[in-house]
């Protein structure tokens, strides 16, 4: 069972579609229901071979 403001929280975002960056920061600082400093992790992939020192 989940509070109004998670119900409400959840009803912003469309989980199809692929946010920016800004526009993901921006939504999380929106729909924070929690009454701490929340976190958000980021996991990016950049295509880079570490045995090669030119990239």
């Amino acid at each position: 069972m989940r509070s109004k403001n998670v119900r409400a929280s959840a009803e912003k975002i469309d989980r199809t579609n692929l946010y920016s960056p800004a526009e993901a920061m921006k939504l999380a600082k929106e729909t924070a229901t929690g009454k701490f400093d929340e976190t958000v992790e980021v996991a990016l992939r950049l295509g880079v071979d570490p045995r090669k020192a030119d990239q």
